[in-house]
């Protein structure tokens, strides 16, 4: 209905309530919203926006709690993105509703109790821009979503341990922003990428091609990546916890990162 409705040229935004829900309309999403501008020969545009909540830490049990950036990341024709403040929230939402493209925004199910401030002008967030979070020179890490948070809790101890780690909040997540990421990576010359995203398929393993494929020179020591472990998450809140990247995690691999 909404590929349709896009079709007719409205702009609909279509919730998946839960995230792991998409799995049902994966045909739709792939042959039909993010390859029909190509395969009608650019008869009809597709401004459709999907969103919905996802993610670990509710203890909503495997199928609830997925994790779904890897298997859109490779469907032609759609846009991936990834809310982490009420800002971008807003502004990414904006952006995704006025783009001509189809467009994934995923929002994470813990950070919905999150509270900011954001102005009351009109403003939106380029679906394309990268968020410099926090200027560093030791190391990059890029991070999106809920693992913002992990991050930059574990920045304080690094920061108190002498290091100065460069957050990087990628928020694209397809395409990737190289502008932003390129400059990172020459000025640090380390690189640490940490995602809630299993480890197998996952954004930061295409990430991390990217960065080797166009800022390897640059390099003095190879891309590490943190990624939640390739099992399904359990209901357990103890067990659900140790499936995902923790603080002390991130510590621990910009020291070794440094050494």
């Amino acid at each position: 209905m909404g590929i349709g409705a896009a079709m007719t040229g409205l702009r609909p935004v279509i919730e998946g309530m839960n995230m792991g829900f998409l799995l049902l309309v994966f045909n739709q999403i792939s042959n039909n919203c993010g390859m029909l501008h190509y395969t009608s020969g650019g008869q009809f545009t597709i401004p459709v926006v999907i969103r919905g909540p996802g993610g670990v830490g509710r203890q909503l049990g495997a199928e609830h709690s997925q994790r779904l950036e890897s298997y859109f990341q490779s469907i032609p024709g759609i846009q991936l993105v990834a809310c982490s403040t009420p800002y971008n929230a807003k502004g990414l939402m904006k952006a995704a509703i006025r783009s001509e493209n189809p467009v994934i925004l995923f929002e994470h199910v813990l950070l919905y109790n999150l509270k900011e401030k954001i102005p009351d002008e009109e403003y939106i967030c380029n679906l394309e821009e990268a968020e410099m979070v926090r200027p560093g020179e030791h190391v990059t890490i890029l991070t999106y979503s809920r693992m913002r948070y992990h991050v930059m809790q574990a920045a304080k101890t690094l920061v108190n341990k002498g290091y100065a780690p460069e957050v990087i909040d990628i928020r694209s997540l397809k395409p990737f922003d190289l502008h932003t990421i390129g400059n990172s990576v020459k000025k640090t010359h380390r690189v640490l990428i940490v995602e809630e995203c299993m480890r197998t398929g996952g954004i930061g393993a295409s990430l991390t091609a990217a960065i080797n494929e166009n800022f390897q020179d640059y390099l003095d020591a190879p891309i590490v990546c943190l990624s939640s472990q390739d099992v399904p998450t359990p209901y357990a809140g103890t067990l659900e916890e140790y499936t995902i990247v923790q603080p002390a995690q991130i510590v621990t691999a910009v020291e070794q990162l440094c050494q």
